[in-house]
């Protein structure tokens, strides 16, 4: 993986640009930094002003126009309006102060940046490609100027975080999705292509928005659907044949369908459904470190069963058995919750992908009834309901376990079924709690609280980047438990006090380097990577991690 590609690229294909041409370029865009020689060579000379400024002086000024904005949809369209124009400088600030601005360039603030994208608009980022495109898909990627891709985070903007169909506003997922590919792993900014599938759209808000930038029509279905994304994906082997392809934030349905249909065809992952499986897997182990209760002993309950629920409760039950449960065993320790109520066997309107988890019991229709029911020992929201954990249900909750485990998981904030105050209110000081989205540190009972984040970002950058530099044919169930296992591993103990049940987003780097070594590791035991790996893995994984820094080209 290069980490720098200023002057002519060879493996792209692209000439070297010079003038005005390579300061439009945000990939080779150093504005002010470019040296004196640089100037001179490059056709530079009176395009600048003439004081050279480091790096360091730039996010001065930087750091200075972010400061003075009032509102997070302003510093989302400030920030990534410096991804356009120089991504080095964009990522050097991203990585230094992660903390701050991942809320801003992901969760929760992409949410708004999605519901109002087309107003927000100002220079065209990745590919969209259309249901209009059918049967030139491939002359489409002919288009795309960087060579080679890596990873490509594909949308059809359907289910956007809890906000529902956004059409072609979705682009905001994916283009988030690969900065933090970048700033939290180190994949290169250049071999990242964020793509949105416009298939239409059923949101007739969009349908009437003058500014809306995707196809006007409702959206399309059935075998027309599945036949121009069977298009795109053989496009995706012809012309990116070692591509690792991620989807992201498509409906229930598809997304399984499509994960079920191409899994053992390409390397490919849904993040909705297996990375947020992963790092509530870790987010969970770590809480059964806490309380000394193995996971084979938990009870767990999902508010929800879409994709994410679905594709959660699986990793955990397979993560039962590698410890030791049957199958059935595994299967009979969680159960699901949905807008009728508790899933149980006797119900007959049941999704096919809820049936694994469809229980002989009576039924709840109503979420305190279930837990009444089934008396679990952890509460999984995945539901986009907010405060729909409220002092009735934690509190049945508190009332037989001594640390009940609540994850508040649906993005963003306005959908999170509760907040971390409200959590630890309601469980007089108990819960083991983590969320979708960031909530800050707390008081409660006279003690720090630090809620975690279950941030999918701590598990796919550092996957991807393991699958990436393994060249893995494939991605499995098994690295997505080796990833989460890595995860759950590197949370310090003396965090564990505070009761954070992640590592800090500080560390999340240094986490990624962990869990991409893991991975290629597993990528090579299962036969599905043909690289060999030195002793150090770790340290191999660090050296070829991008790290934003301007370097001189003549």
């Amino acid at each position: 993986m290069t980490t720098d590609r200023r002057g002519a690229d060879p493996g792209s294909g692209r000439r070297a640009l010079t003038g005005v041409q390579l300061l439009h370029d945000p990939l080779l865009n150093k504005g002010t930094a470019f040296s004196e020689a640089e100037r001179d060579a490059l056709g530079l000379r009176g395009l600048l002003p003439p004081r050279r400024l480091r790096i360091e002086d730039q996010l001065v000024r930087v750091r200075r126009h972010f400061s003075v904005l009032t509102t997070d949809i302003d510093r989302y369209t400030y920030i990534t309006s410096l991804q356009d124009r120089n991504e080095t400088l964009f990522y050097r600030m991203v990585i230094d102060h992660l903390v701050e601005l991942m809320p801003i360039i992901y969760t929760p603030t992409v949410g708004e940046a999605c519901r109002t994208f087309g107003h927000i608009f100002r220079r065209p980022r990745g590919l969209y490609i259309s249901i209009e495109d059918r049967g030139r898909i491939r002359e489409v990627f002919g288009n795309w100027p960087q060579r080679p891709v890596s990873v490509i985070v594909v949308t059809d903007g359907e289910r956007i975080l809890g906000l529902g169909d956004l059409g072609a506003y979705g682009m905001g997922i994916p283009i988030g999705k690969l900065s933090l590919y970048t700033a939290c792993a180190g994949i290169h900014p250049a071999e990242c292509l964020p793509i949105v599938l416009d298939v239409g759209t059923n949101n007739e808000t969009l349908l009437t928005d003058p500014l809306y930038t995707g196809c006007y029509q409702q959206r399309t279905r059935g075998k027309e659907y599945d036949e121009f994304i069977e298009e795109f994906v053989t496009a995706v082997e012809e012309v990116f044949p070692q591509v690792l392809l991620q989807w992201e934030d498509f409906a229930t349905d598809n997304a399984l369908h499509l994960l079920e249909r191409y899994r053992n065809r390409l390397c490919t992952f849904n993040d909705d459904v297996q990375g947020t499986a992963a790092v509530v897997l870790a987010a969970l182990l770590t809480a059964c470190r806490v309380s000394e209760r193995p996971v084979t002993e938990q009870r767990i309950m999902f508010l929800g069963a879409g994709a994410s629920a679905v594709g959660v409760a699986g990793l955990i039950a397979s993560a039962m058995e590698r410890r030791g449960l049957s199958d059935a065993e595994a299967r009979s320790r969680i159960w699901l919750v949905d807008s009728r109520g508790l899933v149980v066997a006797a119900r007959t309107d049941l999704a096919e992908h809820k049936l694994p988890f469809a229980h002989d019991h009576p039924g709840a229709t109503t979420l305190l009834e279930a837990v009444e029911a089934v008396r679990p020992t952890a509460l999984i929201g995945l539901s986009t309901q907010p405060n729909t954990f409220n002092k009735e249900v934690l509190g049945v909750m508190t009332s037989y376990n001594q640390q009940p485990i609540v994850f508040a998981l649906s993005n963003p904030t306005s959908r999170a079924e509760c907040t971390a105050a409200e959590a630890y209110e309601f469980t007089e000081g108990a819960a083991l709690f983590a969320s979708g989205s960031p909530f800050a540190p707390l008081e409660f009972g006279g003690r720090l609280r630090t809620p975690s984040q279950a941030n999918n970002a701590f598990i796919f950058p550092g996957l991807g980047l393991g699958v990436v530099l393994a060249k893995a044919a494939r991605v499995t169930e098994s690295m997505f438990h080796t990833a989460a296992e890595a995860l759950a591993e590197s949370v310090p103990g003396d965090s564990l006090v505070s009761g954070a049940l992640l590592p800090p987003l500080e560390a999340i780097r240094e986490v990624s380097a962990r869990i991409a070594a893991r991975v290629a590791r597993e990528a090579v035991a299962e036969g599905l990577s043909d690289v060999v790996l030195p002793e150090d893995v770790e340290g191999w994984v660090r050296e070829r991690m991008y790290d934003p820094s301007y370097n001189d080209t003549v």
